[in-house]
């Protein structure tokens, strides 16, 4: 039994020794290098939200001037609805 208890400790040994090994085998390499080619940034930007309001406004004026256009009561004290 006692031939056992040794080649589990030799055993254990190498192992450790092993992935200790390894482990240092696979050490991370980082490099910074300045690009060949320059930076290019692409500003591809939609621009809506002025166009949305222009949009909304006009049609809110439309609605306004005549209601019955469009299926609207022509109540000029509606909700929502401008006073000529």
């Amino acid at each position: 039994m006692r031939h056992t208890v040794r080649s589990r400790r030799v055993l254990t040994a190498a192992l450790i020794a092993g992935l200790a090994a390894a482990l240092g085998a696979c050490t991370p390499t980082v490099k910074v290098e300045a690009p060949d080619k320059p930076i290019e940034i692409n500003l591809n930007i939609r621009i809506e939200q002025e166009v949305r309001v222009k949009v909304e406004r006009d049609l809110e004026k439309a609605i306004a001037d005549d209601p019955a256009l469009f299926g609207l009561p022509s109540d000029s004290g509606a909700k929502g609805g401008r006073k000529p």
